[in-house]
């Protein structure tokens, strides 16, 4: 039985040798406790957290495993925002007790001031989710990544310091153990993802647990508590909050993961560029386009035509029309079908007296190859081909011109359009997965987007503009 001043010797009369003095009980469930302690080697002693978990009938070995493992990798881990490893052991005391020992931080849980009834502020919140955000980027991004598959109220620790603290990694998982491998459910209902129990847990799964953190943040609900609508967490009604952070708060619970940022760094971005977007202080009134007001002189001039660095992206605006050309890929990317070309012509020096003389097996082999070639000529010509992005009073349209023929790819109407920014976006080349900037029109319904792989300020150009003469600003 473990008792408040009781002294853990550990790994005696070895050069790893420790003592801990136990000081107070944090918590306590089915064979594990939670210690406030003093580790004694240190001069003078220091305060530390350990984690114990008793080894007997209520404890599985996927428990121990589970343990095991959130001491492996904490030993890994270097930030700032996680309590520093300090140890782990194993103690006979009646029962077999393992332990986890980690630097303690002063401050309280996030739950915690919420069952004492304090509020937080949208800048107080948007705060935090960008300092989780910078977290989970460095998590995410390790060589294994590290999923921590838990993130809720009562694992976050607001310290004195006013920085955020991630607590309790029970639940991580690294991609190379999960891998293979058969899953526990882990999580916490409300919080999780329904792909993460499923055993399908991926990045942007934690960025549904910080979501629904938030929520409960803004709400003061828990989010398992709040209502549903086709899986979606209802929360908007319940709070008075700027419509874009609304916005992006409820694209980090989207039930469908396809539908979520899919990686932090994507949606600190976006969180970044709303920020950046409010370069006059935001209206009251709804944010959709007003084509019935009349448009402002100042408007009509060219003054937002102009940035202040070069682009070969190109503006034409009226008072009827914003239409923006967004050209295609760099010419000289050209530089890499010089080898495909020289390697094609020696084929065919060395192949094409050989095939004329089998004119028909010349025949069929033309016959299959043509269709790959054409197929990669057009794709060639449809990335070089230019982004036509056009703006009248009620519609918008996107679309490419191959011939001298008009190609729409994506049309709407500008009372549907909720929001414009820039932000990262994942895409795929084979097995790989690699970021560009692109523009975002977010309606309702639907996301569009163009001027891939443009630069941030560019990009920061381009949503200026348009919500100017949208007069979304």
């Amino acid at each position: 039985m473990l008792e408040p001043e009781q002294v853990l010797h550990i790994r005696q009369g070895t050069p790893t040798e420790a003592h801990y003095r136990l000081k107070q009980k944090l918590g306590q469930t089915a064979g594990r406790q939670t210690w406030l302690a003093e580790d004694l080697a240190a001069q003078p002693p220091e305060l530390v957290v350990i984690k114990l978990l008793a080894f007997g009938d209520q404890v599985q070995w996927d428990d121990l495993k589970l343990f095991e493992r959130e001491a492996q990798v904490l030993r890994q881990l270097k930030h700032s925002q996680i309590p520093k490893y300090r140890d782990y052991f194993s103690i006979d005391d009646r029962l077999l007790w393992f332990g986890l020992v980690q630097d303690h931080i002063a401050g309280a849980s996030l739950k915690q001031l919420i069952a004492g009834g304090q509020h937080f502020s949208e800048r107080q919140v948007r705060q935090m989710a960008a300092n989780l955000l910078h977290l989970l980027i460095y998590l995410h991004e390790l060589s294994p990544s590290v999923l921590h598959r838990d993130i809720k109220p009562s694992n976050l620790i607001l310290g004195k310091d006013n920085y955020i603290y991630l607590i309790d990694f029970g639940a991580v998982q690294d991609k190379a153990a999960a891998e293979g491998s058969t899953f526990t459910v882990v999580g916490t209902y409300g919080y999780a993802p329904m792909e993460q129990f499923g055993g399908r847990a991926v990045a942007a799964s934690d960025l549904y647990a910080l979501g629904a953190t938030l929520i409960h943040l803004l709400t003061g609900v828990s989010p398992a508590e709040l209502p549903q609508k086709d899986l979606q967490i209802q929360f908007a009604d319940r709070v008075s909050l700027d419509p874009d952070f609304v916005w992006w708060v409820a694209k980090l619970v989207q039930p469908d993961v396809a539908k979520r940022f899919q990686t932090a760094r994507q949606a600190l971005e976006a969180l970044r560029s709303l920020e950046a977007s409010k370069a006059v202080p935001p209206s009251t009134s709804s944010r959709q386009p007003n084509p019935s007001r009349e448009r402002s002189p100042a408007l009509q001039r060219e003054r937002s035509l102009v940035p202040h660095f070069d682009t070969r992206i190109q503006l034409h605006q009226t008072a009827d029309e914003l239409l923006i050309q967004v050209p295609g890929a760099n010419p000289w990317n050209l530089l890499y079908l010089i080898p495909v070309g020289i390697g094609l012509a020696i084929f065919g020096q060395i192949w094409a007296p050989v095939m004329a003389s089998m004119s028909w097996q010349f025949g069929n082999t033309l016959f299959f190859f043509l269709p790959i070639v054409l197929l990669i000529a057009a794709s060639t010509y449809w990335d070089f081909l230019p982004t036509y992005v056009q703006f009248t009073p009620k519609k918008f349209a996107i679309y490419k011109s191959p011939f001298g023929f008009s190609l729409t790819m994506i049309q709407g109407s500008n009372a549907e359009i909720h929001n414009i920014f820039h932000t990262l976006r994942a895409f795929r080349a084979g097995k790989q997965t690699y970021e560009k900037r692109v523009v975002t029109i977010q309606t309702y319904s639907s996301e569009s987007f163009f001027a891939k792989g443009f630069s941030w300020d560019e990009c920061n150009w381009l949503v200026k503009v348009i919500k100017e003469w949208l007069r979304m600003t």
